[in-house]
């Protein structure tokens, strides 16, 4: 695949969506180019991740450990980034990824990332409001989980009073 193609992919990544295409043929430029072929492992869950994969062709099973080995929960294919953050912070890889057939990556380490956010301050700044929003979002589609939970929470201290209280009487 061409270094025009890569960049293609790259900006329909919403995390990378507001580099410029000099920013992300640099980002194209310096990751690293990888190919799998059906079978083969990308990672396995709990590995030290130390950065992100962008799909640019084929498709990978993502599986997670279950009492009888492995399972499959997705397929995901090109323009899909996986170990998004991993590329701002360590963690953990939180499934295993098997390429399907014939699958090539774009491998983005972590510390690549951080030194073009590093040189091109702004970047930081529209990822971390990126970051805040998707925050503020799923805090705002909590807030009706943690209110009922708050009224269930209520009933249950009324019905041990009740309880109680039939029980001394």
């Amino acid at each position: 695949m061409s270094l025009a193609q890569d960049i293609e992919i790259l900006k329909r990544i919403p995390l990378l969506s507001d580099f410029q295409d000099d920013q992300l043929r640099l980002l194209a430029f310096s990751a690293e180019g990888m190919e799998y072929n059906g079978g083969q492992r990308l990672f396995d869950q709990d590995e030290r991740a130390d950065g992100g994969l962008v799909i640019t062709s084929g498709t990978v099973s993502l599986k997670t450990r279950s009492q009888d080995g492995f399972e499959e929960v997705d397929q995901v294919g090109e323009g899909t980034l996986l170990g998004e953050t991993a590329l701002l912070a360590e963690n953990r890889r939180p499934c295993r990824a098997e390429a399907v057939g014939p699958v090539r990556i774009i491998r983005i380490r972590r510390a690549l990332f951080k030194r073009m956010i590093q040189e091109y301050p702004e970047l930081a700044r529209r990822l971390f409001e990126q970051h805040a929003s998707r925050y503020q979002q799923t805090i705002a589609a909590l807030r009706p989980i943690g209110e009922k939970m708050g009224e269930l929470e209520q009933l249950n201290a009324e019905r041990r009073v009740r309880n109680d209280t039939e029980e001394e009487t």
